[in-house]
């Protein structure tokens, strides 16, 4: 069914007291302000981790584009999500907030409507690289710009099969932000085999598919969290997840067909799990149990890895949630040992090596990362910042093209002391702030304010557990 001409027009954006959104700070036009974290007696609690990031993307964006009601509990409001969500309502989905519960009244699939504005993504990577595939196959002009952290980063991986299927793409020097796409009048269905493991490349081109007539097919040589197949699917759309002989996926998506709103549980983020997770298994006399935590066998890299360490995770209550494996975990202090992580195995935590180098630099021997071009090209360049972020702190590691190398000290005997540089990348924040928390000298970060953009509740739940972190007043 092609979409009616009449979906695509400009409209005005909705008024702000209809997407509740103006309580969450925006960081990334804050002053910066240090945070110092100091070796801490035993952490406990019994604690619920925000929601899933890329489930509540996913959310807002999926509710915002299905027919009827989408109602979202458990929904992660940090910066990054709201940012989607203001995005899809600039687009002419309505967004209320009911107490707990975000309701969506959606466009209809093919009726997104032209914004009269730029979006601004602030630091939303996953925001803005998916919803370029949601409206590139619109007849439309749609304008992308970020804060300075996202503007650095580069979206030909995204731009390239939309280029494929029809869509004009006017971008600054690198395909990177401020960029503005023009779709077709009638985009080009593709068969993509993405050429590097990239959740958000698979998902940018199935979003494109949504509004494209015929059968958009993704092959897929290395699986990626798979979490946009399982929803679109739950939302109604005629997708289909075949594995050849080889092991390589291949996700069909009808295009055109109907969405219909959904009710959704989102549950918590393993990323965001990670943070007290690794401060528990180093503090000693540590007793932490996490709940409701999202055991998706595309996400759940870290905890492997950590258990070959000799990690003390245990799982507990395993279930099913919105389709889901969901668990809780208990987590006690716990003495590692270095392993050898594989480059197969980067996939599954990508976001996760910046804590599990901190985890490593405590543990006996030495950790080899592998496969870690990624890295590259995240919110900074990790695998540098993080190299770095170690080398201040008086850890031996060694940092290569696509591996990074770290020979720990299990009693954090001379760790710590130094002042690491986050580059806007709430992750390298997070992560320092658990490694001070072991080592044998208190460790700062430069800034902490972009720790909003994925868990707002860190600070809180982090000192609730007992953790010696302060924020330090800006510099004159």
């Amino acid at each position: 069914m092609t979409a009616p001409a009449s979906c695509v027009r400009r409209v005005p954006a909705f008024p702000p007291h209809l997407f509740i959104a103006n309580d969450v700070p925006m960081s990334h036009s804050a002053l910066p302000k240090p945070a110092t974290a100091r070796r801490s007696k035993a952490l406990s609690g019994d604690i619920r981790i925000p929601g899933d990031k890329s489930i509540s993307h996913r959310s807002f964006m999926f509710g915002g584009l299905a027919s009827g009601e989408t109602r979202i509990t458990g929904l992660l409001e940090g910066e990054d999500v709201i940012n989607t969500g203001r995005a899809m309502q600039a687009m002419g989905a309505k967004i209320a907030k009911d107490g707990d519960v975000w309701v969506i009244q959606g466009t209809g699939n093919g009726c997104l409507l032209q914004p009269e504005a730029p979006l601004d993504f602030g630091n939303a990577g996953t925001g803005a690289r998916l919803t370029m595939g949601l409206v590139g196959a619109y007849a439309m002009r749609t304008t992308f710009i970020g804060d300075a952290s996202l503007s650095k980063r580069p979206m030909g991986r995204v731009l390239n099969p939309l280029r494929e299927m029809g869509v004009q793409v006017d971008a600054s020097e690198g395909d990177r932000l401020p960029l503005t796409l023009r779709g077709p009048k009638v985009a080009a269905p593709i068969i993509y085999r993405v050429p590097m493991a990239s959740a958000q490349v698979k998902s940018a081109v199935l979003l494109a598919g949504l509004n494209t007539p015929g059968i958009t097919t993704v092959i897929e040589p290395v699986m990626t969290r798979d979490h946009t197949e399982k929803m679109l699917q739950g939302f109604g759309a005629n997708l289909s997840v075949e594995t050849d002989k080889d092991n390589v996926r291949h996700i069909r998506i009808e295009g055109r067909g109907k969405l219909t709103g959904q009710t959704i549980d989102v549950p918590g983020d393993p990323s965001s799990t990670a943070f007290p997770l690794v401060a528990a298994l180093l503090v000693p006399g540590s007793d932490v149990t996490i709940r409701n935590v999202l055991m998706n066998p595309t996400r759940t890299g870290l905890i492997l890895t950590l258990q070959e360490m000799g990690a003390n995770i245990e799982i507990l209550e395993p279930r099913l949630a919105g389709g889901e494996d969901v668990a809780d975990l208990r987590v006690r202090a716990s003495e590692l040992t270095g392993v050898n992580v594989p480059a197969a195995r980067a996939p599954s935590m990508i976001d996760e090596y910046p804590v599990l180098a901190v985890a490593a630099s405590f543990a006996r021997g030495e950790t080899v990362m592998n496969g870690l071009e990624e890295l590259r090209v995240k919110e900074s360049d990790r695998l540098s910042a993080v190299a770095n972020g170690l080398k201040a702190n008086g850890v031996d590691c060694t940092e290569g093209t696509e591996t990074l190398s770290v020979r720990g000290r299990p009693d954090g005997k001379g760790i710590g002391g130094g002042t690491v540089e986050t580059h806007l990348d709430h992750r390298i924040a997070m992560s320092f702030l658990v490694m001070g928390l072991a080592a044998e000298r208190p460790v700062t970060v430069d800034d902490s304010t972009m720790i909003a953009t994925s868990f707002p509740e860190f600070m809180a739940m982090m000192t609730g557990m007992g953790a010696e972190i302060s924020e330090d007043s800006v510099p004159a």
